[in-house]
């Protein structure tokens, strides 16, 4: 397994999804989606694997905004404004969720 966790530090669910891999000794990659965000090639591969509308937390300031924008400038703002995602998005290759969904992780193997 290769395994990002792309999450916000203040973040309940991020510290959730970084403790479910802990306790389980899987290795991750923790990545602070505010400082680093998310490539283009990643955030495309998200998108594919969820949807646009789950990566976009409706709590972010810049919600409404986003919103308005066409199906097409929407990926390109994710990129511009990290604030937007809903954390923590976890990725293993081309797998991905986004928010605490142990679950899914369970699948991973």
């Amino acid at each position: 397994m290769n395994i990002q966790i792309f999450g916000k530090n203040k973040c309940f669910d991020t510290r959730k999804a970084e403790r479910y891999f802990k306790e389980r000794g899987i290795k991750f990659q923790a990545v602070d989606i505010l400082d680093k965000g998310l490539s283009k090639g990643e955030l495309n591969s998200v998108i594919a694997t969820v949807g646009l509308d789950a990566l976009v937390s409706e709590k972010a300031d810049e919600y409404h905004l986003f919103k308005c924008l066409t199906p097409e400038a929407k990926p390109e703002k994710l990129l511009e404004c990290p604030r937007l995602y809903k954390t923590p998005v976890v990725r293993n290759g081309r797998q991905a969720t986004v928010g605490y969904k142990p679950d899914v992780w369970k699948k991973w193997d």
